[in-house]
């Protein structure tokens, strides 16, 4: 163990969670696999150069035998058979109760976007989904409200962090470990065989994959730590976000490298949207409209869906639709009417393509969502026997990245503006899932923001309103939104709300010569605690 360092802090209960045990499970996690997980992480920067000298996407002809092949996943266990709608959400103890409680199939209890990643939140986290599981959870609020779990909860699924991120508190041979792989051992190590114990399993989201490899990589990494605790083969699930460009021309290859394991693959739009701009950043004149003209009936988003969803159930793999991030008011009954008829449509399509469920991030929607789905599935749990063999897909499709009638407006730019800044404040106080304008906001919603001043900076675009959008035109508008934000909120409670860090961090990566990949690697550096 003197090879195994926890930098962090200790708090209540912390001992629960790292054990001379599980510390060295994880220790040997990141001996097996750190090195080729930076492997990895070069491929990737590999990939990006040659998309910088002029290279393009395009399926890939040494995988076309495994696209051509008669293979498939293996079938689901019973409890993930039906997932018609599914809430996501960070691991703070309310949450968790009241996500596994709302009426969803299945709950995501999230270390990676809607959590910000202090090492309190990171084993408070894992307290709390080993008590769920054990059904020994319970939450008293400062009103005197009791939260106690339900007799039929939700199934769990864990999200991890992705391959790029480090977990700093933790070192091993003098190297920070891998967050995925701190995430992933600490929860596999606890709760995996008590899981199977209940009728369940330890059932994982991938984010961030970026290609097959990373998948295959996952994989060994799911066989290693089953063979190492003596559980059965096949026992984790694992379904994977295709949220980068990258990946949507390797999902047949993904599934297939994860096909022992594979939950299926779920439609992450706003980090795929993020993925699209990041990865052509240095393509000449390239630029998106406003975020919220880029809706999912647009050509390319709309090829990524399809595409995902024949491909999953051509596999005998599920499909899941994207997030509805509405939040309902509790006083304006006009907005949640709108948002509620927007919510219905978007869900309302996936569910007639043939998802198998879909996202929500309030339990108020649970009911509103999981009708839509009842209303297609009747008494079958799922839509593997929907096929969709009309659906034909090219490189062209989901690389034609045109908007019609697109715009970049000042309300778009503002608009990006206001909610990063006010999301990395949050994120930088802790809180990961944030609720800005009625909208639950996680670090997608901030990347997309700041990557698009990016490349409308770099591109040269101006706005529908004549006005060029320059780093002096963006700083303006910065001072302005956090003016407003002092005003509304007073000197004390603005400067408190590490605003000013938020500020700073926002221009220092929205103004950036180069593009930096991630906007939560500097921000982690300045994350307290």
């Amino acid at each position: 163990m003197h090879d195994i360092r926890v930098l962090g802090q200790t708090g209540a209960g912390f001992g629960r969670v790292l054990t001379d045990d599980a510390l060295a499970f994880v220790a040997g996690l990141h001996r097996e696999f750190n090195e080729r997980r930076h492997e990895l992480l070069s491929l990737r920067l590999k990939h990006q150069e040659e998309l910088d000298v002029g290279g393009e996407f395009d399926f890939l002809a040494e995988t076309a035998d495994i696209r051509s092949g008669e293979w498939s996943v293996r079938p689901a266990p019973r409890d993930l058979t039906d997932r018609r709608c599914e809430i996501t959400g960070p691991t703070n103890r309310k949450m968790v109760i009241n996500a596994l409680n709302c009426g969803a199939r299945v709950f995501m209890a999230d270390f990676e976007d809607s959590n910000s990643p202090t090492w309190t939140n990171m084993i408070d986290g894992q307290i709390n989904l080993m008590d769920a599981i054990r059904r020994q959870i319970d939450f008293v609020a400062e009103t005197g409200k009791s939260y106690t779990l339900s007799e039929s909860p939700a199934t769990l699924m864990v999200r991890p962090r992705g391959w790029h991120l480090n977990e700093r508190h933790l070192e091993i041979d003098g190297e920070p470990i891998s967050g995925s792989l701190f995430d992933f051992g600490l929860f596999f190590f606890h709760n995996a065989k008590e899981l199977v114990a209940r009728g369940s399993g330890p059932y994982f989201y991938l984010p961030k994959l970026e290609s097959h490899l990373e998948a295959r990589l996952w994989n060994d990494v799911f066989v290693h730590a089953q063979e190492q605790l003596g559980i059965e083969l096949g026992t984790i699930r694992a379904t994977v976000l295709i949220e980068t460009i990258s990946a949507a021309f390797e999902m047949e290859e993904i599934l297939y490298e994860l096909r022992d394991h594979s939950g299926g693959l779920n439609a992450g739009r706003w980090d795929y949207i993020f993925s699209i701009i990041k990865k052509n950043r240095n393509r000449e004149g390239f630029a998106l409209p406003d975020r919220g003209q880029i809706v999912m009936t647009v050509p390319f988003m709309r090829a990524y869906t399809e595409l995902l969803i024949k491909t999953c159930h051509k596999r005998g793999a599920f499909a899941l639709g994207g997030m509805a991030a509405f939040i309902p008011s509790r006083s304006d009954a006009e907005v949640n009417r709108i948002a509620f008829e927007k919510v219905r449509e978007d869900k309302t399509r996936e569910a007639a393509d043939g998802c198998d469920g879909t996202w929500v991030a309030h339990p108020d929607l649970v009911p509103l969502v999981t009708e839509i789905f009842d209303d297609v599935l009747g008494d079958a749990p799922n839509q593997l026997a929907k096929q969709r063999p009309e659906v034909t897909v090219t490189a062209d499709d989901l690389t034609t990245f045109v908007v019609e009638g697109g715009t970049i407006t000042e309300r778009g730019v503002r608009q990006n503006v206001d909610v990063a800044i006010q999301y990395i404040a949050s994120w930088l106080r802790g809180t990961g899932a944030a609720a800005i304008y009625n909208l639950m906001e996680d670090a997608a919603t901030a990347e997309i923001s700041r990557s698009q001043i990016w490349q409308w900076l770099r591109s040269g675009s101006s706005t529908a309103e004549g006005d060029a959008i320059t780093p002096a035109y963006v700083r303006k508008i910065a001072e302005e939104e956090t003016d407003r934000l002092r005003d509304e909120l007073g000197d004390a409670t603005y400067d408190g709300a590490r605003f000013g860090d938020a500020l700073r961090l926002f221009t220092d990566v929205a103004l950036a010569d180069e593009f930096p990949d991630f906007l939560t690697l500097p921000a982690y550096e300045i994350l307290e605690n």
